[in-house]
């Protein structure tokens, strides 16, 4: 095809992506960036659409034009947001203008009635009406996404329709708890964490766990005040591990991550063992309220697995 290794690569990323699972489904292709506000604006609705639809086997697939520059300029891709539909491979309806909810859903109407699309097509143990497996991993792949870029609000959205639309998804919940802390909802994230337990079906779920070390930690909040102080204290007294550790408990749960991992790395490197691997410990537990495949816990790994290990 004389295709270089970068761009082999991008189409494939592409087919798994969007061709493929096109091949069943009606795929909205959404062309966005991170610098784009208009791309932002539209993506809480396409969401939410995606989500309506997906038991009449409708997903949402997002390029980000600066990481598959290739795929962009393949769809001739002028300005963003630009969003098609997509069926067996092939762009069918171009729905760049559709900007609101009566006019997306309209679109994808008639095409849903044109063309052979497989409601819920992938999990054949989906109940009648409920989002397929793959579906769900998508939304909640989206949320993930959205935590990772600081969006917490748009996290919450998402998580929250994905709540409704399946409530024994666990990591949903967990996603909504993450984000309502983010946005400094505690009461609100306490609830959602309380419906969860009290469901038999998802109490027990591994990721859960994040979300109640993410409330564990909001619980270390301080007004400004106080945590100057407890700044000014740790600056005054770099030796007092109490010190040092109270102020970084309170730094991260005033959304200050980076001073408190730079704090407990150093307690890190400078006593490994206080108080049992106490700052290590803290560490770890903030990894796992932000979640571990966020870019900024890899590289906070990174540091930590070179203090440790050199």
């Amino acid at each position: 095809m004389g295709l270089n290794i970068d761009e082999q690569k991008a189409v494939d990323r592409f087919r798994t992506k969007v061709v493929e699972p096109s091949m069943k489904k009606l795929v909205i292709l959404d062309f966005w960036a991170e610098w784009c506000g208009p791309c932002k604006a539209l993506a809480p609705m396409l969401e939410k659409v995606a989500g309506e639809y997906a038991d009449k086997g409708v997903v949402l697939a997002k390029v980000d034009v600066d990481e598959e520059k290739f795929i962009a300029s393949q769809f001739q891709v002028q300005s963003i947001p630009t969003v098609y539909a997509m069926f067996q491979g092939q762009p069918v309806a171009d729905l760049t203008n559709a900007r609101s909810e009566s006019q997306l859903k309209q679109v994808l109407d008639q095409l849903l009635a044109q063309l052979p699309i497989e409601a819920g097509a992938g999990d054949d143990t989906a109940q009648p009406g409920a989002p397929s497996k793959e579906d769900l991993e998508q939304f909640i792949g989206l949320g993930e996404q959205a935590l990772s870029d600081g969006d917490a609000q748009r996290a919450a959205g998402i998580f929250g329709q994905v709540v409704e639309m399946a409530p024994d998804s666990a990591p949903a919940h967990a996603g909504l708890i993450r984000a309502l802390v983010q946005l400094e909802q505690v009461e609100e994230a306490r609830a959602v964490l309380q419906s969860a337990e009290s469901n038999p079906k998802i109490a027990g779920d591994p990721s859960l766990d994040a979300a109640r070390s993410a409330l564990d930690l909001a619980g270390n909040q301080v007004d400004e005040g106080e945590l100057e102080a407890l700044r000014n204290d740790a600056q005054a007294a770099p030796d007092d591990m109490d010190k040092q550790l109270a102020y970084a408990e309170a730094a991260f749960a005033a959304g200050k991550r980076d001073e408190a991992a730079d704090t407990l790395l150093a307690m890190v490197e400078k006593d490994r063992e206080w108080n049992e691997g106490a700052a290590r410990t803290k560490l770890l537990q903030i990894f796992e309220a932000v979640g571990l495949e966020d870019e900024w816990v890899v590289a906070t790994r990174r540091r930590l697995s070179k203090i440790l290990f050199g």
